[in-house]
């Protein structure tokens, strides 16, 4: 995690670029289709080159690019008509390979493309607009429906695989020195780590990246008589094509010397305070398998951790101490915010949305990931790996719930009778339900590890000591509200919060009404 050094650039163009010789890659292998609605597509750019000059007289250009890809096609016409040649690639400026001036750029837009529309009508054929109004419309009748692709483990494999392990193909960095690319076995990431958003120095855009470098590779892999991937914007970025895409289910680990396991701790400079908190032995095999892409933890290069988020903070981590980048809750590339993130699909989010404050049971809630003791001397680089090795091999089995009682000492039923004023009682089938629970947690390795005995009651038994009897609801929550406890929601409350907000954050679809619940009284 962090910057990359400043006298290697990683400019590893497109990892997403990949898309290359794509022999038997299952969709890639067709002709794109254009997208169904003609006023949300996938390919639309916006021309606004001139901005670059200043402030815009009039709006940027929205222009559908596949529309006139389709359009050179049916008259046996590529991309060169557009797009001039630079080295070995084409430019993906239209008719130039650099802005020189604004008065330039301006001119070659306006002759080029309106010469070539007033040339289709004249032909008698449908055409583009020819005045500025209709160019440089306040109202566009094209709107972007882009979508970006999400190039992740089953589409890189495959690329792999086609490419009979060439990383080299795609993957580079830059020798400033030298002034050259060169390939680093075993150094590969990913693309964004060098090639942001914007161009940077001599790092052009991700966007110009990987569109230079895909589509060029895609245009000579077809040009050889192969199958390959997409040429137009759409077969890219268009949602209904990319779900197309085969995904591939079991894929081999990608192998760059990644270390199978690691300890996790603060690497304490001379100036820094002694760090108190025990190590985290870190499975990093088994994480990998649950992610789409490394970048979801190493978000900034594939250093370790500590390199850029140290103790005290520092520049190139942006001042997010190593502390933060592991605890922060709602943020994706920390532990505590991908489990936090675990817990909102359906099977989780039963429980852990009714639950704003998660408990836990003071230390030993920490000490279930920090399991090494720190040390007063450093631990040297032969000693963590089979330290962390061992604490995770000896780390018990996950606790199954309920295990120091029988699930038939749990009531099959429960009465819930508090407010049966208007509605009958409610039969509640208690034991269901916390089978239903026990077996969504024993499936879940997260849940399985870090939920103890009783914390599946606590959801809905959340104020209530651990007991196979626990206290009914109201005696908590009053009969009404009580404006004394604002933050103690009534009975009736209580139960619909709890019921309703569990079964809406599970996608339970039954019961709907409230006389799926209880009868009304007098009904039958």
């Amino acid at each position: 995690m962090g910057k990359a050094g400043s006298l290697v650039f990683r400019i590893i163009l497109p990892g997403i670029i990949a898309v290359t010789l794509i022999s038997g890659i299952g969709a890639y292998g067709r002709e794109s289709q254009s997208p169904q609605s003609d006023s949300d597509r996938a390919d639309v750019i916006v021309i606004d080159t001139l901005k670059a000059y200043g402030r815009l007289e009039r709006p940027g250009v929205v222009f559908p690019h596949d529309l006139h890809t389709q359009a050179l096609e049916k008259k046996q016409k590529d991309c060169t008509v557009c797009h001039m040649a630079e080295k070995d690639r084409l430019s993906l400026k239209f008719q130039r390979t650099t802005d020189e001036s604004k008065s330039l750029v301006s001119d070659i837009y306006h002759a080029k493309c309106i010469d070539c529309h007033k040339e289709t009508l004249a032909a008698k054929e449908k055409s583009g607009p020819v005045t500025c109004g209709e160019c440089h419309a306040e109202t566009p009748r094209f709107q972007s429906g882009r979508v970006p692709i999400p190039f992740d483990k089953s589409l890189h494999f495959r690329h792999v695989k086609v490419q009979e392990n060439k990383c080299e193909r795609c993957h580079h960095e830059y020798d400033k020195e030298a002034k050259r690319l060169f390939y680093a076995k075993e150094k590969e990431g990913s693309c964004r780590y060098c090639h942001q958003d914007t161009t940077q120095e001599n790092r052009i855009s991700n966007r110009e990246a990987s569109h230079i470098g895909c589509i060029d590779c895609h245009k000579k892999t077809r040009a050889a008589q192969k199958k390959a991937g997409p040429i137009d914007c759409a077969g890219c970025h268009d949602s209904e094509q990319l779900a197309m895409i085969e995904t591939v289910q079991d894929i081999p680990r990608l192998s760059r010397k990644q270390p199978d396991v690691a300890m996790m701790k603060v690497t304490r400079e001379s100036d820094q305070p002694e760090t108190r908190m025990n190590f985290v032995p870190f499975d990093h095999k088994a994480h990998e398998a649950y992610n789409a892409s490394c970048r979801v933890c190493h978000h900034e290069s594939m250093s370790a951790c500590d390199t850029c988020h140290t103790q005290k903070g520092a520049k190139e981590g942006n001042w997010v101490t190593l502390d933060r980048a592991m605890h922060q809750a709602n943020a994706n590339a920390s532990c505590m915010g991908c489990h936090n993130t675990a817990k909102t699909s359906p099977d989780c989010a039963g429980c852990h949305a009714t639950m704003s404050r998660i408990k836990t049971d003071g230390l030993d809630g920490c000490q279930k990931c920090h399991m090494a003791p720190a040390t007063s001397h450093p631990v040297s680089a032969d000693e963590e790996v089979p330290m962390a090795k061992s604490l995770l091999d000896s780390r018990s089995k996950p606790e199954t719930v309920f295990s120091d009682t029988k699930l038939t000492d749990i009531p099959e039923k429960v009465t819930i009778n508090g407010l049966s004023n208007q509605y009958e009682a409610v039969e509640f089938p208690h034991r269901k339900i916390a089978q239903t629970l026990l077996k969504k947690s024993s499936e879940n390795k997260i849940a399985g590890y870090f939920h103890t005995s009783q914390s599946m009651c606590q959801s809905c038994h959340h104020n209530s000591p651990a007991s196979i009897k626990p206290p009914k609801c109201q005696s908590c929550h009053g009969k009404p509200f009580d404006p004394a406890k604002p933050d103690v929601p009534g009975l009736l409350g209580a139960y619909h919060q709890q019921c309703m907000g569990c079964h809406q954050a599970m996608n339970i679809e039954k019961p709907m009404g409230c006389t799926e619940c209880h009868r009304e009284k007098g009904k039958g």
